[in-house]
């Protein structure tokens, strides 16, 4: 990214790494990421938000699909959900999703549609499902690009920076 928008911390406050996750079920950062982030620049910042948004939007998209941007907005707007105009709007949609699934029952309503392969579970299941394959995902980014395993010794260690 060019522009130097400043990146607020996604900690939601449910936050796994002080158990022991590597990856927080929460905001799904990095144990690492989570452990520096004050100490990181706005660039450092802009690369994890951008990770993170293209993964979430990629999990969202596996299931939904937008067909009016413009009512999405606006329904993001009426409902007072926080989300950055900076990130996919699929990304948005799971705002929406985490705020009300349960009390949306015509998703065109609000410019989204479910694709045919997840048309037999509810919303709220959909977000759930969502949120564990978003998780999925980073943990699976980080074992392959952050872990490493010594080839000798068999114990994983975090690469550096």
């Amino acid at each position: 990214m060019s522009r130097l928008i400043p990146i607020k911390t996604p900690c939601i406050g449910v936050c796994s790494t002080g158990i022991g996750d590597v990856v927080c079920r929460g905001c799904k950062r990095f144990s690492h990421e989570v452990i520096d982030w004050n100490g990181y620049s706005v660039p450092q910042k802009q690369a994890i938000d951008a990770r993170l948004d293209g993964f979430l939007a990629m999990c969202v998209r596996n299931k939904l699909r937008i067909v009016d941007q413009k009512l999405l907005d606006w329904q993001l707007s009426v409902q007072k959900i926080r989300h950055y105009k900076h990130h996919n709007p699929y990304s948005h949609l799971f705002a929406l999703l985490k705020a009300g699934a349960n009390q949306i029952s015509e998703p065109g309503h609000y410019g989204f549609e479910i694709l045919p392969a997840s048309r037999g579970s509810s919303l709220a299941q959909l977000r759930d499902q969502i949120d564990e394959e978003f998780w999925i995902l980073s943990s699976a980014h980080y074992d392959r690009y952050i872990s490493t395993r010594d080839l000798f010794t068999g114990h994983v260690e975090e690469a550096s920076g």
